[in-house]
């Protein structure tokens, strides 16, 4: 039994998961399974000897704390000029879209 669950009901999961992703697919699912499971343990016994030196981590990361806020800052007036610039595109869209409707509407009423 492993997890408490027997091989008939192992049978049926592996079936499943051979439905819904397919046989092409498998592989790469299995490779990707395998390095999450590799870098959790790896994170895992990572932190062990980073609890020792946590002060330092605790101080750089303080330090680099004004750069990250100016990157955001930055990002966001980036974002917001970009959604300026395309509402003025959208209103000049909707504009020649009303004019060339007008005049295709001038056009079926002078025939």
């Amino acid at each position: 039994m492993v997890l408490g669950l027997g091989p008939l009901e192992l049978v049926v999961i592996l079936l499943v998961v051979l439905v819904i992703f397919g046989p092409k697919n498998l592989p790469k699912l299995g490779s990707a399974m395998g390095k999450t499971v590799k870098n959790i343990r790896e994170g895992m016994e990572d932190e062990e000897p980073a609890k020792k030196d946590e002060e330092p981590v605790i101080e750089e990361a303080v330090e680099d704390e004004p750069e990250v806020v100016d990157e955001a800052a930055a990002a966001a007036e980036a974002a917001r000029k970009a959604e300026k610039k395309a509402k003025k595109k959208a209103k000049k869209a909707a504009k020649k879209a009303a004019e060339a409707a007008a005049a295709a509407e001038a056009d079926a009423d002078a025939e």
